[in-house]
């Protein structure tokens, strides 16, 4: 068991575009994959992206079991690892992209929450670490989840995605029944 340290806002490696994962079930992926479920365990996270942990690859695990500290409220998300991901958002049953806010934080930003738009239902495709072909249609948290985690992917914060940040700030002062130490 290796937990990793968890790269902060600021640091640059952060801000990179990942590298598509172009080699399975090796050795080494199934090392990363576990310091990743590893760290992200210790941190009580809902999700880890590879470049969190200084990592440039296409690759982020997510999913929680009945409780999380971080996130009390939330539905099961089931574990998964996903690999050079593609997610296309879908409409709901009137044509229509919808949007829902939600909060938000990160193990790359500790200590603070903010309310995020994402799409409210989501298709993701990739791969697992095995090669084999992942294709799921998911809504509510589930879909939150691995657009905050692909994200990562990208270069992006979840403060980058904040439209009112009068709904930004200190976990202890937003939420003071929610133990801060659990968002560091």
């Amino acid at each position: 068991m290796t937990v990793r340290e968890i790269l902060k806002m600021g640091d640059a490696r952060l801000l990179r575009v990942a590298q598509p994962v172009t080699a399975f079930d090796t050795d080494e992926l199934h090392l990363l994959i576990t310091d990743m479920l590893d760290t992200m365990h210790a941190a009580n996270g809902a999700g880890l992206a590879a470049p969190q942990i200084g990592v440039d690859l296409q690759l982020v695990i997510f999913g929680s079991g009945e409780f999380n500290p971080r996130y009390p409220d939330a539905p099961v998300v089931p574990r998964t690892v996903l690999i050079n991901p593609v997610l296309t958002p879908l409409a709901d049953a009137q044509g229509v992209l919808a949007e829902e806010e939600g909060w938000e934080g990160c193990l790359s930003v500790p200590g603070l929450r903010g309310v995020v738009p994402r799409y409210q239902r989501l298709r993701y495709q990739g791969m697992d670490q095995f090669g084999d072909p992942i294709d799921r249609s998911v809504e509510g948290f589930h879909a939150r989840v691995v657009q905050h985690e692909c994200d990562h992917l990208m270069g992006v914060l979840y403060p980058m995605r904040v439209r009112d940040f009068s709904r930004f700030g200190y976990t202890s002062v937003l939420f003071p029944g929610l133990d801060a130490a659990q968002d560091d």
